[in-house]
């Protein structure tokens, strides 16, 4: 017969030790909410883009390899969805920025930061509709969203100023509007490759005369 636990007072401590503690479950569920709702936003972006913001819930779950009770606990409505992804993929291509700058000489950070730009408005475009309607609703977020992409090319041509391979006498602001006048024209895939020629042409613009090409 074995023996009862209180007849080693070290297994004890030794079970003690090897138990989760609440803490610890309360920390792995956080990370799988988390994980969770990561996979959904993802997911969300990647199908607003190519299916349009008509894409059903379902979709969107299946997509993000969760339950539809798993979206609807994070998202209760379609507008909960949306504005969520459009806050994260905004964040995400303002973020990149500050990594692009510390990884990539600044003319090849700020060309690539463009090309995620126009990823990032071919998204916004697929859900332009239901988009329009949470920008509409009240709120800031229109505003905050621009101060992040205003923030990002600035942060980018100032990078490029520095080491005198971009123009100093330029509004950031003016290349940003230049950059979302060229996104408009990403829906296939022969206008992604003229809109690329096109960010070509505006880089070139945006250079010092002696600066040699990014790419």
């Amino acid at each position: 017969m074995e023996a009862a636990p209180d007849s080693n007072p070290d297994q004890w401590s030794v079970m003690t030790l090897e138990q989760p503690t609440s803490g610890d479950l309360a920390r792995g569920l956080r990370a799988d909410a988390q994980s969770n709702r990561d996979r959904v936003l993802e997911a969300a972006a990647r199908l607003f883009q190519t299916e349009g913001a008509d894409t059903s819930l379902k979709a969107i779950a299946k997509e993000a390899g969760v339950g539809i009770g798993t979206l609807y606990r994070r998202f209760p409505t379609r507008e909960a969805l949306i504005e969520a992804t459009y806050r994260t993929e905004s964040a995400k291509l303002a973020a990149a920025a500050s990594t692009l700058v510390t990884t990539l000489p600044p003319v090849a950070a700020l060309r690539t930061w463009m090309e995620l730009f126009t990823d990032y408005m071919a998204t916004k475009h697929g859900m332009a509709d239901a988009l329009r309607a949470v920008l509409t609703s009240g709120g800031d977020l229109r505003m905050q969203t621009r101060d992040l992409m205003q923030q990002a090319v600035a942060e980018l041509m100032a990078a490029g100023v520095a080491t005198d391979e971009l123009r100093s006498d330029l509004d950031p602001d003016d290349v940003l509007l230049a950059m979302g006048g060229v996104s408009m024209i990403t829906g296939t895939a022969e206008q992604r490759t003229q809109a690329a020629r096109m960010l070509d042409l505006l880089l070139d613009g945006v250079k010092q005369p002696s600066t040699p090409a990014s790419r």
